[in-house]
């Protein structure tokens, strides 16, 4: 990408600034057009057209009339008036690399491969200090220590939930950026960006978990674009079935099928396993579902049902995604038939689901364990739902999930026209005191 040289960014006095800082954080751009105008010496039409806005609506935003949220447009100011970023929660933009700094650091030869090189929105951690200051030189045993705290990662994930994980990952994400820009090796470089693509992803599903969506998505794009330069289609796919699974929970349904489309035929292209297609498939079915579309979504899941029927011993499966297994596909095609209001045909798939999955998939079978609930009270049975809301309620005490307690959440709602049931009146007390408003 060329930069044009007509565009000239905020002076570096004004980024600087702890007002402009802020506001950039909160994402005021009420205030951060006012101080371009103001401090920046950036008139409106000057600000319209970096931005590619119109001056009227720049007008709007600066006297507080409209306001703007939608991140394509975050994006376009980002670039237009050259703001770093980090400071907008975003990850690092095309220009950063070549964009003049004050007090810039050393140059180095050699350059990240395209992606963002810094994070989000946190703050430099001790092991990025560290880091800098060892030079840490990367060996095998590097490579392999890094992959197996991935492993470990995803392993507390599923068991406690994202949230006290989540600092940790984020600093280990910085460490091996900071290791990719000082590699020269090009196999330890491509390593390296695969591993920062899979923290990337576990950031971005942790904070999906803990209901972050804007900040989400930002390590998602960051995940992507590190997949993207080293042409890890699979990959790509994955991380474009989780962006699909977000926009489900968001109420997105045409772009959660949309995205799930797409990571379909990016990991077809690639020859993606069967296992990697019918996950795929079921989180379209997800989004169909959340549509009402039935058809669609019927045919989503007898898609997934035929690719897993492929699965062999001798598929090249990505380590990532042998987490699908029979169980799974069970489960989410369960929670799919629920969404779509086909509850007989859903309680058992989830109950048989519940009574394999492994026990130790504490935040998992919370999940589960709710919408069993769900579905029995659509059923009718307020006794049976009670009761595994109560499983779903205890279990949501050994996770620290925010989806599971907006989950819970739900389920108090569901349960107005049942009050004068006993069993519902003991488990909405306990409910308001754990998952209230």
């Amino acid at each position: 990408m060329t930069e044009p040289t007509a565009v000239v960014g905020l002076p570096t006095r004004l980024l600087t600034d702890p007002e402009m800082i802020a506001a950039c954080a909160a994402r005021d751009f009420t205030k951060v057009f006012g101080l371009a105008k103001a401090r920046g010496g950036f008139h409106v039409s000057r600000i319209a057209r970096q931005c590619e806005l119109t001056p009227s609506r720049v007008g709007e935003v600066i006297s507080g009339r409209r306001t703007i949220t939608n991140m394509s447009v975050i994006e376009r100011v980002a670039d237009g008036l050259r703001v770093p970023g980090h400071m907008l929660g975003l990850a690092s933009r095309d220009w950063e690399g070549r964009a003049s700094a004050p007090n810039p650091p050393e140059r180095r030869s050699v350059q990240v491969a395209p992606g963002p090189s810094s994070i989000p929105t946190e703050p430099e951690d001790l092991d990025g200090i560290l880091a800098i200051a060892a030079a840490t030189k990367v060996t095998p045993s590097t490579l392999r220590s890094l992959q197996a705290s991935i492993e470990d990662y995803w392993r507390r994930d599923d068991e406690h939930g994202g949230e006290a994980l989540r600092p940790a990952v984020i600093g280990q994400l910085r460490y091996v950026m900071g290791l990719l820009a000082d590699s020269t090796d090009p196999n330890y470089r491509r390593s390296l960006q695969g591993i920062a693509a899979e923290l990337a992803r576990l950031a971005g599903w942790t904070l999906f978990d803990a209901r972050q969506y804007s900040t989400a998505r930002a390590y998602f794009t960051q995940s992507l674009r590190l997949a993207r330069a080293i042409d890890d289609r699979a990959f790509v796919a994955n991380v474009l079935a989780c962006l699909s699974l977000q926009a489900t929970y968001q109420d997105r349904a045409e772009e959660a099928v949309t995205l799930a489309r797409t990571a379909q035929d990016v990991a077809r292209h690639d020859g993606g396993t069967p296992r990697l297609m019918a996950m795929l498939y079921v989180r379209e079915a997800f989004g169909h579902a959340s549509a009402r579309d039935r058809p669609a979504a019927h045919a989503a899941i007898a898609e997934a049902q035929l690719q897993f029927g492929r699965v062999g011993s001798a598929d090249d499966d990505p380590a990532w995604v042998s987490y699908f297994d029979r169980t799974k596909l069970t489960v989410d095609i369960g929670i799919a038939l629920g969404q779509l209001g086909d509850v007989s045909a859903a309680e058992p798939l989830i109950t048989e689901a519940l009574r394999d999955e492994p026990e130790t998939n504490l935040r998992g079978r919370a999940f589960h364990s709710f919408w069993l609930a769900r579905i029995q009270l659509q059923r009718g049975q307020v006794e049976e739902a009670c009761r595994a809301a109560s499983d779903a309620l205890n279990l949501s005490a050994t996770v620290d999930s925010p989806r599971v307690t907006a989950h819970l959440r739900d389920f108090r709602h569901l349960l107005t026209p049942f009050r004068t049931f006993r069993p519902v009146a003991e488990l909405d007390a306990r409910l308001a005191g754990t998952a209230a408003d």
